[in-house]
């Protein structure tokens, strides 16, 4: 009879994201490596890991090889983290010991004395955790690779005796696609962890990967992290299964004529993408809803990376849409960014926070095509999947608008970047010669789970707002929203 299968216990790291990927975090009692290159986030990651496993019942001892304990305290309190505090209340022992790059190796010099003192600080603390960081330093001291070996063996087995869960973190030189200076490291710890820092389309951009974990499964992708106010932050995509919410009851589009096609308007928790050539009304469109949802009392975040808050407001006004009542309701946040200021992980982390703190019932991101600025085609679609995977988890409808070429529109991909097929509903805007003038036309390509007009219909900007002079005979966003309540039922 086959035994029965035991999980090995863990210990949560605590860090956003982190015990997704290793599907509960680290090895309790094991060793964890921690690689990578300067800038990477080893020491943050080693910091955070003693910190909040302080604030949970869990102290810890930090020995540092590289940096002072003074920089030590200022760089965790710069995240919140307040060591003095936690090393006052017995939850946390730092050891510095620090090197200045002239010692002069004599005899037979070990590790046993600084063990000694790392263990007298862990039994006056009671400590259950240990982080040694930049232990290469120590490594380097000793000048011969058999030394460095029988050095870290004799590491690794104290570690296992004194049953403390463990971050040892090294520099990575040479790069990923080059073999370490202590790659045997790696044979030795229960986990690897290699931490990345790139630059890619003159953008930098974090990645971690799991090398390894002895007895667990975890996440082998590399994912995207960032380094924040509050620590690390990871974004995982590890589920193996969706787990969206269904498609919820209509909605209107703040545009009666809109809502006609549509059969009603948008369903809730879906995604719509409004794509069309510059000047076609997709921001019209994205602002009408806006302001019909805030009218509802509905809350609508507002991701703006085209134009500054003032200039958008300010360019609606002239089309009978106003969405200052909704900022003074604090109905509509507007969130604005150049997509060339940082990374892709770094709007998505800004996103995040800003649908946490304020809750959206909606969302709007304009523009898709500005997306691609954050570094790469690649990079935009690694953002937009993302958000929209969180949106769409947690039922937020989100209306994308995506600038495309040519005046007619074409039949190219409408996203631009391969993404129209995880929308919901698909709506197409394009300009059309109609002799000494031109005209707008608007149609309606795909709408999940609700029936829609397949016809092109005409639409006109006035001062009043969005026409359809052919539509139901309802021309204005007034009229659209007076239609509200027949969509709700």
């Amino acid at each position: 009879m086959p035994a029965r299968c035991r999980p090995i216990p863990k210990v949560p790291t605590q860090v956003s994201g982190l015990d997704e990927v290793l599907e509960g975090g680290f090895p309790r009692g094991r060793t964890t490596l921690a690689s990578g290159g300067p800038g990477s986030g080893k020491t943050v990651l080693g910091l955070e890991f003693i910190c909040r496993g302080a604030l949970a019942g869990e102290p810890g001892v930090f020995v540092t090889f590289e940096e002072g304990a003074k920089a030590i305290r200022r760089n965790a309190m710069s995240m919140g983290w307040d060591l003095p505090a936690l090393e006052k209340a017995g939850k946390v022992a730092i050891v510095e010991a620090r090197f200045d790059g002239e010692e002069v190796l004599s005899g037979e010099f070990d590790i046993l004395g600084l063990l000694a003192i790392v263990g007298g600080h862990a039994k006056r603390i009671r400590a259950r955790r240990v982080v040694m960081d930049a232990l290469d330093v120590l490594l380097r001291v000793f000048g011969d690779p058999r030394r460095e070996r029988d050095e870290l063996y004799r590491l690794h087995d104290w570690l296992i005796k004194q049953g403390m869960t463990s971050i040892l973190s090294v520099k990575a030189h040479g790069g990923e696609d080059m073999a370490s200076q202590y790659e045997f490291l790696e044979f030795m710890a229960d986990c690897v962890l290699r931490l990345d820092h790139r630059v890619s389309g003159q953008v930098a951009t974090r990645r971690l990967r799991v090398i390894k974990y002895r007895g667990s499964g975890f996440g082998t992708n590399e994912y995207p992290y960032v380094i924040g106010e509050s620590g690390i932050v990871l974004f995982p995509l590890t589920h193996s299964e969706l787990t969206h919410r269904p498609l919820g009851k209509k909605v209107s589009s703040g545009l009666a004529g809109l809502d006609a096609m549509l059969n009603g308007g948008f369903r809730r928790a879906s995604c719509v993408l409004i794509a069309g050539s510059s000047g076609t009304g997709k921001t019209m469109l994205a602002s009408a809803f806006a302001q019909a949802a805030s009218r509802r009392q509905e809350k609508v975040l507002y991701l703006n990376f085209e134009e500054s808050q003032e200039a958008m407001i300010s360019g609606m006004l002239s089309t009978g849409i106003d969405l200052r009542p909704a900022l003074r309701t604090q109905k509509l946040m507007v969130q604005t960014a150049l997509p060339e200021a940082m990374g892709s992980d770094n709007h998505l982390i800004r996103a995040l926070q800003a649908m946490d703190s304020f809750k959206p019932d909606h969302l709007v991101l304009d523009a898709i095509s500005a997306c691609v600025r954050m570094g790469s085609e690649q990079a935009a679609f690694d953002y937009l999947m993302r958000l929209v995977n969180v949106v769409k988890e947690r039922g937020i409808t989100c209306i994308l608008t995506n600038q495309i070429t040519g005046l007619a529109g074409g039949g190219e991909e409408l996203s631009g970047i391969g993404f129209s097929s995880v929308v919901d509903a698909v709506i197409h805007l394009r300009f059309v010669d109609a002799g000494q003038e031109i005209g707008r036309q608007i149609l309606i390509i795909k709408s999940r789970g609700s029936g829609h007009s397949n016809r092109r219909e005409s639409f006109y900007i006035t001062d009043q707002g969005i026409e359809f002079p052919n539509n139901l005979r309802l021309p204005s966003v007034r009229a659209g929203e007076a239609a509200e309540k027949g969509g709700e039922k």
